[in-house]
């Protein structure tokens, strides 16, 4: 019987004996179900109405509350265009979205960067923390504060802190090199750690370095001229590592004609993935400064973990790990789970089987333009099957099934094993209701169901239900809690 039919046919008890003891340092064996919340469901629906749902129909023990974000992922209502769910304000809110810190703001904590008006006006004066931490504490609900690196171009302040193209203009993205938005970082979590009674903090990246986006290694907008950062502080950075700035610009200049070329279809000599690794060859520059934004990101997450730590011990502080882990074997490379480990409490891996479906699709037609131009799709899409172990359906149709429960098993037994026996939590980020184009898959409850079955058998700590509260549908949620009760973990 293969892992599929497996995870639909297997009994909850024989499940039940299947999940791992936790590894929880409270002592307690109750797992995590979390939930992502933003501040606008509070508002919509009252703290006691949705704390209701959340305990009675999901069976969540712990709130991941968006409390910082200039993108409509996990904030705001229902992405506009897609059907509104069956709970809250049955209305967009598109003319009244903005972003920004869901929170009060000391000014204090921002001294030393020059980003310090960042409150969300949304809301008016609205607090999400002080306004549900009370009555989560009295439920024993746990809060973690949930918060992402995507800002706005129209930000005071915000310019002094952006990564640098490579033509020299400022990027939208923000540079991790940069004391500016370093001191940002550790300025807003130990604002939360020492404001608020919270449990926890995460922090999400969804980027990945110069040379993977130059050839579009991702299931979002190719980026094929997104070469960063090339900033003052990386430069001196990359100089000090024995990287050669000029070498490295010289080298991204040949891919970018490597890559523009591919995309207007003209075949160099030797074919696409030849040419590809003789401009590698010349210029070995291009993999170092692709690791030398990686390992910033690294720091990055030791640096706001120490400065949590240092304020409160007790707070436990993890990552939200890009969905891209589930479709690139080059950034799946990059995330390193057991060098990540040391600096983490708790990982949060997306695998997110219903749209996995559509962004693998979309990761295969970008990778396909550049690199590997020279394979038709579906032989490209089996190579990544074979090579990131997953049985799923063809090219054709993966954006109409989605993925199955298999493909999070399998992500969640890999994930633990790339652990290596850590302490670090694994809890695997379920789809409930993300967001696919017109007749593409869609979450059911049965879907929902054994995606949380298949993430507990794989070795999971716990589960997330993704992307947020807003987008989902209350049948769905009952589904997860349904199956968190089948497993005697509620």
């Amino acid at each position: 019987m293969d892992r599929r039919r497996f995870i639909q046919g297997t009994s909850a008890a024989a499940l039940a004996a299947a999940v791992p003891a936790s590894r929880a340092d409270s002592g307690s064996d109750r797992k995590t179900v979390g939930i992502q919340v933003g501040a606008v469901s509070f508002v919509d629906e009252g703290v006691e109405q949705v704390l209701d749902i959340f305990q009675q129909d999901a069976a969540v023990n712990t709130l991941f509350v968006a409390t910082f974000t200039y993108g409509r992922g996990i904030a705001g209502r229902q992405v506009p265009g897609q059907p509104l769910p069956d709970h809250g304000k049955q209305q967009y809110d598109t003319g009244t979205f903005f972003g920004g810190c869901y929170t009060a703001v000391n000014p204090k904590y921002f001294a030393d960067t020059s980003f310090k008006s960042f409150r969300a006006p949304d809301l008016g004066n609205f607090d999400v923390l002080e306004a549900m931490l009370p009555s989560a504490r009295k439920r024993g609900l746990k809060t973690i504060c949930w918060f992402e690196d995507v800002f706005r171009r129209d930000l005071p302040g915000i310019q002094e802190l952006e990564e640098k193209e490579l033509s020299g203009a400022n990027a939208a993205t923000l540079c991790f090199n940069n004391p500016g938005y370093r001191n940002w970082l550790l300025g807003i979590v130990e604002d939360w750690s020492r404001s608020y009674e919270i449990d926890g903090i995460m922090w999400g990246s969804e980027r990945q370095g110069a040379f993977l986006n130059m050839l579009g290694a991702s299931h979002g907008r190719a980026e094929g001229g997104h070469v960063t950062c090339f900033c003052s502080y990386c430069t001196a950075k990359a100089r000090a590592r024995g990287i050669d700035p000029e070498r490295a610009r010289a080298g991204f200049l040949e891919l970018q004609k490597f890559v523009t070329a591919a995309h207007q279809r003209q075949r160099p000599v030797d074919g696409y993935y030849v040419t590809l690794w003789r401009i590698i060859l010349r210029y070995p520059e291009l993999l170092a400064w692709e690791m030398l934004w990686t390992d910033s990101l690294r720091e990055t997450y030791a640096a706001i973990y120490e400065k949590v730590k240092s304020v409160k011990p007790s707070l436990q502080v993890g990552w939200h790990i890009w969905h891209n882990n589930s479709f690139s074997p080059f950034y799946r490379a990059e995330q390193d789970l057991a060098a990540i480990a040391p600096h983490s409490d708790f990982l949060k891996i997306v695998m997110y089987n219903n749209c996995a479906g559509e962004r693998m699709a979309r990761y295969i037609g970008n990778i396909g333009a550049s690199m590997f131009a020279d394979v038709p799709g579906q032989e490209l899409l089996d190579f990544h099957y074979r090579v990131l172990d997953y049985a799923e359906p063809s090219l054709a149709e993966i954006p109409f099934t989605g993925f199955s429960a298999d493909y999070v098993y399998r992500e969640t037994k890999r994930a633990r094993a790339g652990l290596n026996g850590t302490r670090t939590l694994l809890l695997p980020g379920i789809d409930i209701d993300i967001p696919t184009a017109e007749g593409h898959s869609k979450c059911t409850p049965p879907s929902v169901r054994d995606a949380v079955l298949a993430a507990f058998h794989g070795g999971a700590d716990g589960v997330l239900l993704s992307r947020k509260y807003s987008e989902m549908r209350l049948a769905h949620l009952k589904a997860a809690g349904g199956a968190v009760r089948e497993l005697g973990l509620a």
